[in-house]
């Protein structure tokens, strides 16, 4: 299990300030998601949670370990990172693009074990890709390239999986499909990261809610206590429809304020 705790968090790129004072402690067995407007830094908060970005002030820990204290080794073991776009240049097939995401377990001159290849063969299961195996990972259309992006993060088995929007490019079928498969990977006591710009998705799915506004963390609850009409307006700039005492919440944008 895996805990991340962000303390006072401040991240400069360039000259401007993308990140400012955000504290919170994600514990394993969640689904969090974190949502605000574009340009938020939403994305930039998952960056800085794995080392990717230096930070102007603050600290991460994992599990009670400083970020910079874990070679990127262990870190990739502990925590497996789906980025938001990635584009593929080299023509791998979608079975070695999945195993690529074994890379942690493996010394220099190691070769892909029976266990490693198990874990591919279940993390494209999981990821609904196991039809595309055999294709070129290049000639994919984009919501199948997601999907086996999606394949190579689950393959790292890690107790803790980032993912940077992970519903873009999808259908709606498959959106259902990756949100289900996040929450169960959650439930069954992973910690899970998702940057989601969907809100009824985020609504229905998420234990947990970050709004990022301005590079500040102005909401941190449930659904029912982030997504409210009158917060919706003051972050995002628009009338909604937020219902959240069905069965299957939902919040629906109406027009700007």
């Amino acid at each position: 299990m895996v805990t991340i705790a962000i303390e006072d968090l401040h991240v400069r790129l360039g000259r401007r300030d993308v990140l400012q004072g955000l504290s919170a402690t994600l514990r394993p067995g969640a689904l969090v998601g974190v949502i605000g407007p574009n340009g938020a830094g939403k994305s930039t908060l998952i960056r800085a949670m794995l080392g990717l970005v230096p930070l102007a002030g603050g600290k991460v820990a994992i599990d009670g370990e400083p970020l910079a204290r874990l070679h990127p080794r262990a870190l990739a073991r502990r925590v497996a990172y789906l980025p938001q776009g990635q584009t593929l240049h080299w023509p791998l097939t979608v079975e070695r693009l999945v195993a690529l995401g074994r890379l942690p377990h493996l010394g220099p001159m190691s070769r892909i074990s029976a266990a490693d290849e198990s874990a591919v063969q279940d993390a494209m299961a999981r990821a609904d890709v196991t039809d595309l195996a055999s294709r070129v990972a290049t000639e994919l259309s984009g919501g199948e390239r997601a999907r086996a992006m999606l394949a190579r993060a689950l393959a790292v088995g890690a107790p803790a999986l980032a993912v940077d929007e992970p519903l873009a490019s999808l259908d709606p079928g498959h959106q259902i499909d990756v949100m289900d498969l996040l929450a169960r990977e959650a439930h069954e006591g992973k910690l899970v990261v998702a940057v989601l710009h969907d809100l009824t998705m985020a609504a229905r799915y998420c234990d947990r809610l970050l709004l990022v506004n301005g590079g500040e963390l102005v909401a941190d609850g449930t659904p029912q206590e982030v997504l409210t009409a009158d917060r919706l307006r003051a972050v995002y700039g628009v009338t909604s429809h937020v219902d959240m005492a069905g069965p299957l919440p939902f919040v629906v944008p109406l027009e700007r304020a």
